[in-house]
């Protein structure tokens, strides 16, 4: 089959899938265009690509193109897991690449025509492809078995990357991917039914643990190129600012330095030192004088925003939803209960500070990085450059963390890396380093937020009031994920779809817009709204002598997923069984990603304070592909959470940060980690996220195990006068 032909195969391909998959598309549609994915690849002698995901080698070797990121959530080894399923591959075969950024190849579903990973959908959002995409590989392989053995494909079977006739007959993959590759390719697999799964929903081993652990895998901070040069910038110290003038003369005398450059992007501006080594860059840019102009620039202070957002707590503010009517409710309530809920600005903290690296050529841009909003990023950076979005390659580099940062809808650390590259007028490539500092101090943050909430219960004790009014900045306003409706979504999840049932509740919202530069960071709203429901709710329990575990029970009569966690939860931490004197337990249930997580933390009494014994967590995220992972992303998330909910706070002085490296920004080290023990709802529905939920659940069982210490309740975040001795 010559090539256009097979183009002629893969385009009739696609329409017959998109016309035969009617409202299924949105979910199953699977790109067939491996040949455009990976044209080199497809190009090697004997390589085999039915489809944008999946490419056999003649050595056998099974490679899974992702179209999402590994930035240490294991979605490499989850997404390859699906393929090694379908192929019946042996996991020793199989390789994972970053995809090319491609949004008609690999959209992610969940975020529109649109390539990038977040909101816990790497897994959920390729099931289906990828379970089409590895059937389709496999069904070619059977085909081109039975035409060289002259034998029914029905009675051919693949196990352990053997395909296998009851003749004796074997072969592996690579000796049948010439055959394979001429084939037409199938639009009507079927994938294999969940009960014959024998790889998904046990666990294996993580594609890249090897890699990191040798000092293998290359991060962006591992990149390196010939004559790459490494830009270090200064930054305005206080949001708003830009470069009024600056005085490059000495940073130009140190060793190494190539050039100083101004740049301003619709991020911010600065000055970047340009040179030969980071160290020769750093030591250029400490001898740099700059002025700013501060004529518009943020200039308050954390106590002064608020005071600000506990005033609106006290007005009415946008419905984001409203059931019943709860003045008339609390009017005729026995008893009602008032609390405010306090969180601070949150800083990423990502072990790899931002970079990138980028190489500007005649009419294209070459870009290598822990890539995350691949079609965000092509665009911004071709509008700055004036070049069409297809015309700026990019190059997935694993991520050493994220938690939201480098899914910033400006593009904010790659468009400076290529606005210093064009203020240079260089094809050379240039890599752009921030420091720990940088990466503190120029943004972006989880927004300040404050809660005021109200409840009225009956002469029993029952719910039948609940308001939640909500204080803090939009993340989505101004960006691709922006829409007409004042509610912003990312602010009110957790609170506007509370599972609880209370006849009349409303909650509100007040979108404030200080100048701090604010994005998703790892749970999103959840971080604040799960704290704030799950704490007044026990507030509300202990207040009226009710268990927390069975007055959540009794509110969760149309969520079984809810109750199946916290019956599972309430369960494997021993909840009903007679607690040791010194000993308390608290509880939180959270829905986020459509995922549903319980935890029960125990705290021990001790006369130095109390001490985190340990986390007992059940998740219901359907289908567990890899249960190891799932286990790993539920530890990940309570360590984050936890990090959070101790020390987490960036707080402002007169507009400046006053926070730079982990000495005023405490992470949980891995000797404070309690020992965290995680049970999954078996489930046979589709598989939902886990790289988050995990995350908002920690911080409020946790607050009201404290509460039981003292008959405190915990009323803001970050924890750091409980005294919290960890593990």
């Amino acid at each position: 089959m010559s090539a256009a032909e097979r183009d002629a195969v893969i385009q009739a391909s696609r329409r017959d899938i998109l016309k035969g998959g009617g409202a299924l598309t949105v979910a199953m549609w699977l790109p067939t265009g491996g040949a455009r994915a990976n044209d080199a690849d497809v190009k090697k002698a004997g390589a085999f690509a039915p489809n944008a995901f999946v490419r056999i080698d003649k050595d056998s070797t099974v490679t899974v193109l992702s179209k999402h990121t590994e930035m240490g959530q294991g979605a490499y080894t989850g997404l390859a897991t699906i393929v090694a399923e379908e192929l019946d591959a042996d996991w020793s075969q199989i390789r994972v690449e970053g995809a090319p950024a491609d949004a008609k190849l690999y959209n992610n579903f969940a975020f529109g025509p649109f390539q990038g990973t977040g909101g816990s959908t790497a897994i959920s959002n390729s099931y289906d492809q990828l379970k089409t995409a590895g059937a389709t590989a496999r069904a070619l392989l059977v085909t081109a078995a039975a035409n060289r053995w002259q034998v029914p494909a029905s009675e051919i079977t693949i196990a352990s990357g053997v395909v296998q006739h009851k003749s004796g007959k074997s072969a592996r993959f690579g000796e049948l991917v010439a055959d394979a590759a001429k084939l037409p390719v199938p639009t009507d697999v079927k994938p294999k039914d969940p009960s014959t799964y024998n790889r998904i929903g046990k666990s294996a081993p993580r594609v890249d643990s090897r890699a990191k652990s040798t000092g293998k895998a290359i991060f962006t901070q591992d990149f390196k190129l010939p004559g790459m040069l490494t830009a270090v910038v200064v930054h305005p110290p206080r949001f708003g600012g830009k470069v009024k003038s600056f005085d490059a003369s000495k940073a130009k005398q140190v060793k190494g330095v190539k050039a100083v450059v101004s740049f301003e992007t619709p991020a911010r501006s600065g000055v970047a030192v340009v040179a030969t080594d980071f160290w020769s860059a750093k030591k250029g840019r400490d001898a740099l004088s700059v002025e700013w102009d501060e004529s518009s620039a943020f200039k308050q202070s954390s106590d002064e925003l608020l005071k600000q957002y506990r005033e609106l707590t006290q007005k009415p503010g946008d419905i984001a939803r409203k059931e019943g009517d709860v003045e008339t409710a609390f009017a005729s309530a026995a008893r009602t209960f008032e609390a405010t809920y306090e969180f601070p600005y949150l800083a990423h903290a990502a072990m790899e500070p931002m970079n990138c690296v980028a190489k500007i050529g005649q009419g294209s841009c070459e870009i290598w990085n822990g890539e995350q909003f691949q079609t965000a990023d092509q665009m911004a950076i071709a509008k700055l450059l004036g070049i069409a979005p297809k015309d700026v390659k990019i190059n997935q580099l694993y991520a050493g963390g994220s938690f939201g940062r480098r899914a910033n809808p400006l593009s904010d650390y790659l468009v400076e890396t290529v606005a210093i590259a064009k203020a240079m007028g260089t094809t050379d490539p240039v890599k752009l380093v921030w420091t720990r500092e940088d990466d503190m101090r120029a943004g972006y943050y989880r927004p300040m937020y404050v809660h005021w909430m109200k409840a009225g219960v009956d002469a029993q004790g029952k719910l039948i009031a609940w308001q939640h009014r909500i204080v803090g900045q939009s993340i989505t306003a101004g960006t691709l994920f922006a829409s007409k409706d004042p509610i912003d979504f990312t602010s009110v999840e957790g609170a506007k779809n509370l599972p609880y049932h209370v006849p009349n509740l409303q909650v509100e919202l007040h979108t404030t817009k200080p100048q701090v530069p604010v994005l998703w960071w790892r749970s999103v709203g959840s971080t604040h709204t799960a704290f704030a429901t799950e704490c007044f709710l026990d507030d509300i329990a202990r207040a009226t002598k009710q268990d927390p575990y069975a007055l959540r029970r009794s509110l969760l009569e149309k969520h079984p997923r809810h109750v199946g966690v916290l019956d599972l939860v309430a369960e494997k931490s021993g909840w009903k069984k007679k607690r040791a004197a010194d000993e308390v337990y608290g509880l939180a249930l959270h829905e986020s990603f459509n995922s549903v997580v319980g935890q029960v933390v125990k705290l021990k009494k001790t006369p130095n304070g109390p001490k985190l014994v340990s986390v007992v967590c059940a998740v219901d995220c359907g289908i567990a592909v890899n249960p190891n992972i799932v286990a790993m992303q539920m530890e990940s998330g309570i360590g984050y959470g936890l990090s959070a909910a101790l020390t987490g706070a960036v707080t402002f002085k007169e507009g400046r940060v006053e926070q730079g490296n982990f000495d005023d920004y405490p992470v949980l080290r891995i000797n404070e980690m309690p020992a965290v023990e995680t049970h999954i709802v078996p489930s046979k529905n589709k598989p939902t996220g886990v790289g988050e939920p995990g995350t908002p659940v920690i911080a409020p069982a946790l607050a009201n195990a404290l509460a039981l210490i003292d008959g405190k309740p915990v009323r803001s975040l970050p924890l750091s006068s409980a005294g919290v001795r960890l593990a």
